[in-house]
């Protein structure tokens, strides 16, 4: 093993015994705990070349050394091997994600799983409607002068629009209204469908013209517009748990995951269902969450990613069993969106 190979080999084991314990690593006990077959003066030497090189530091006066930003990311960056979920745990994983009647529900005992599994707070974004397929669209009277409309798209994803027509229909309008509609837009990309949707009343017959400039103009809005995404969190006392990971800085953290937008900001990086993305402490763009990590990855059903999914927690944080905990949850809720 050459010197770099095994200052690396030193700063893998920083790292690991700094996550387990929360305690500075010293050389001493990095000799005691690991056998890297050299002398501890070697070790010593190799970690005043780390910490040359920015890739640990000595806090305050203590004799330990804790990893910087810098020594995690290539941490991170050569994981040779992420330890997957065992048979046990990804059996359970699947029959706990089965039982979701609904998209709400796969999503909340996802965000529950995650959790669970990382002791970190768990953050998915619901699927994206620009990026989604109509699947249906209902038309019910709730009043004769008034409708409810319900878009329903291929992940299972529900939005509901009140319409008020200014006069009554008839029960028999309201079918022939249900269907112009699903005719125009089942199985249309949300993206394409506001076009599709502009000239129906042209196409309406003149009984229908209102209703359907009234129908029109709602879906419109929600097509187009495409109202604030929404971001299920759980496990948010797990930060709690850690507060002296984040000196002086977890209130801005969990003022920052209740905005949800820096959230959503940083899960739209995650579009690529089969990579994962880790962004570690100073590398994210917001000044709240540069105490924090964010582990996170898409999911997809059909080939198309509906949305991300991911962990945030202190930047001292299992990366190995946080990613392979990340990636199966990810896999199983797009298997599961894909068979319904």
């Amino acid at each position: 093993m050459n010197a770099d190979d095994r200052r690396f080999e030193v700063l893998r084991a920083i790292v690991t015994d700094y996550v387990a314990t929360h305690e500075p690593v010293a050389s001493r006990s990095l000799v005691e705990r690991h056998h890297f077959g050299v002398s501890s003066a070697t070790i010593r030497n190799d970690m005043v070349a780390l910490e040359e090189d920015g890739y640990i530091v000595q806090p305050h006066t203590s004799a330990g050394r804790v990893p910087t930003d810098k020594g995690y990311r290539l941490f991170v960056d050569r994981l040779s091997e992420v330890k997957p979920l065992s048979a046990a745990e990804r059996r359970a994983v699947q029959t706990f994600l089965r039982g979701a009647v609904d998209l709400d529900d796969v999503l909340r005992r996802s965000v529950r799983l995650l959790a669970q599994l990382t002791r970190q707070v768990a953050v998915i974004q619901y699927p994206t409607l620009s990026r989604s397929t109509v699947r249906h669209l209902e038309v019910l009277a709730v009043t004769p002068a008034r409708l409810m409309l319900v878009l329903i798209t291929d992940a299972g994803r529900v939005d509901q629009r009140l319409l008020d027509l200014g006069d009554v229909i008839t029960e028999e309008q309201v079918a022939q209204l249900r269907t112009l509609l699903n005719q125009a837009l089942s199985g249309r990309r949300l993206s394409e469908a506001s076009a599709v949707v502009a000239d129906l009343p042209e196409q309406a017959p003149m009984e229908l013209r209102d209703a359907m400039i009234r129908a029109s103009t709602v879906l419109i809005e929600t097509l187009v517009e495409h109202p604030e995404e929404r971001l299920l969190l759980g496990g948010t006392a797990n930060l709690t748990r850690n507060a002296t990971d984040f000196p002086g800085s977890l209130r801005q953290v969990l003022e920052a995951l209740e905005e949800q937008v820096v959230v959503l900001k940083l899960l739209a990086a995650a579009r690529d269902p089969g990579t994962i993305t880790v962004r570690i402490g100073e590398e994210n763009e917001a000044e709240e969450m540069r105490g924090t990590s964010l582990v996170s990855i898409g999911y997809a059903s059909h080939g198309t990613v509906l949305g991300g999914m991911g962990v945030v927690g202190p930047t001292r944080m299992d990366y190995p069993g946080t990613i392979a905990a990340v990636r199966a949850v990810a896999r199983y809720v797009g298997e599961i969106l894909t068979t319904r």
